[in-house]
């Protein structure tokens, strides 16, 4: 209590500092060392990691020659890292243009082998760091470009040698041709580029590989139930980027053929 002189009695004093001594102490017993939050670490970044596979994107790499030049993945080149991000595809489809990585459908899968060790405590080890983003995961995911969508009709070729959708061909400079433009010569290892008009069906699309005469990409499968085609359901998301390697790091460009 104060006194009418305005002092301040010393048990009034003492209990104050007490109390500012038990807060301290309080304080410091709150603090964990490291190595005990270390685990509530872990747990937190690998949510946010499972969030971010799931619903964001992830990466992916598909050594394939298909895309050449725009993504390497030939004998002797560096496999490209690509980062694949999903939101543009939860308000709106894959648009012309667009490169885009896809489950195959059935028979684009006939050479697929699984990645995952026929171990069972291994492969359920890969599992669980696949949905993490640690592992790929495990179908047979290829990367293509989105030439035509539902409701289109694709074929080749004009007096050019060019792709034709609705009748009216297409703008690629991204499309990387071995052999010249023979007329009359069927889609093929030789080096032709001819198909008959297919109509692609509602909620498909028709992909095709940049690298024309290296890619078994919707041409090689016309004959299959799809036409060739690919369920936009089997779309896993939009390559974006380059994450690796360190020299190719760089966007992944859209371009779409049909405004031209």
């Amino acid at each position: 209590m104060a006194d009418e002189s305005g002092s301040v009695s010393v048990s009034e004093s003492g209990d104050e500092g007490s109390r500012v001594g038990r807060g301290k102490r309080r304080a410091k017993k709150k603090q964990r060392p490291f190595w005990q939050e270390l685990p509530i670490l872990i747990v937190i970044a690998a949510v946010i990691a499972a969030l971010m596979v799931t619903f964001v994107g992830r990466p992916y790499v598909i050594p394939s020659e298909s895309m050449e030049t725009t993504l390497h993945g030939c004998a002797g080149c560096t496999g490209d890292r690509i980062y694949v991000e999903k939101l543009s595809y939860y308000w709106g489809e894959p648009e012309p243009g667009d490169v885009v990585v896809f489950v195959g459908p059935p028979s684009w899968n006939t050479l697929y082998k699984s990645n995952r060790s026929k171990n069972p405590a291994i492969r359920g080890v890969q599992n669980f760091f696949s949905f993490f983003g640690l592992v790929p995961p495990d179908e047979n995911d290829l990367v293509k470009r989105v030439v035509a969508v539902g409701g289109q009709t694709v074929q080749c070729c004009d007096a050019q040698g060019r792709v034709l959708v609705d009748g009216k061909p297409l703008d690629e400079p991204y499309a990387r041709y071995l052999y010249p433009y023979v007329p009359g010569q069927p889609y093929g290892p030789s080096g032709g580029r001819e198909f008959k008009p297919v109509k692609v069906p509602e909620g498909h699309l028709w992909v095709m590989g940049d690298n024309r005469n290296q890619s078994a990409d919707s041409r090689a499968h016309v004959t299959d139930e799809l036409q060739g085609t690919v369920p936009v359901d089997n779309v896993r998301g939009k390559a974006v980027f380059k994450i690796w390697p360190p020299a190719r790091i760089g966007p992944v460009r859209t371009q779409n053929p049909q405004t031209n």
